[in-house]
């Protein structure tokens, strides 16, 4: 149930941020959906589609397209309070991967995969629906830039198995890397740390 609480948390969370980057370009109310249906569900798709899961999640269960369905109306009614847009964007897309970096991982232990494998998974769910979100939005996609994002999904990931080394009850092991992905990126963007780039200046 925890487990599930936090997929559909992650699922809320992407669909915000993919409303409120569809928003910023001024698109219809069409476009915004698919901006935020895409963000909400893309990643878990390609996680799904490498797992040979068919149909993917959210075709046999409905709960994620009402979620999304309501998650895109709720925060178009209520864009004013996200006025702060930049900051809003990045708090829910830090949760969102904090979130799906979890799911991920989780899903790759059930199918049996090595740890290596695991982290891989959990950090495609969590970073794959914002490269689609932004490539549809003619961006750069996050993950591609110098910022710390896939990274904090793989520290999150690391200490999920360190986690499982010790005798401590599930929900902690889920919740502590979620934290720990939330709290490497916010460090990162707070004292501005940045991965090395091989260009020169």
């Amino acid at each position: 149930m925890f487990y599930y609480l936090i997929d559909l948390l992650g699922t809320v969370a992407f669909a915000i941020s993919g409303v409120m980057v569809a928003m910023n370009k001024r698109l219809d109310p069409f476009g915004i959906f698919i901006i935020g249906f895409v963000t909400a569900l893309g990643g878990g798709t390609i996680r799904d589609v490498l797992l040979g899961i068919s149909p993917v999640t959210w075709l046999i269960n409905t709960t994620y397209m009402f979620v999304v369905i309501g998650t895109v109306i709720l925060a178009i009614i209520f864009r004013s309070k996200l006025k702060y847009f930049n900051l809003s964007l990045f708090l829910f897309d830090t949760i969102g991967i904090g979130l799906y970096t979890v799911v991920g991982v989780e899903k790759g232990v059930a199918a049996g995969l090595h740890p290596i494998m695991c982290i891989a998974l959990g950090t495609i769910s969590a970073c794959f629906g914002g490269v689609l979100r932004d490539i549809l939005c003619n961006e750069i996609p996050v993950i591609f830039r110098k910022e710390i994002y896939a990274t904090a999904c793989i520290l999150g990931g690391v200490s999920y198995f360190i986690l499982t080394l010790f005798d401590i009850k599930s929900n902690i092991v889920f919740a502590i890397p979620i934290i720990v992905v939330i709290v490497v990126r916010l460090l990162a963007v707070k004292y501005k740390l940045e991965l090395p780039t091989v260009y020169k200046k």
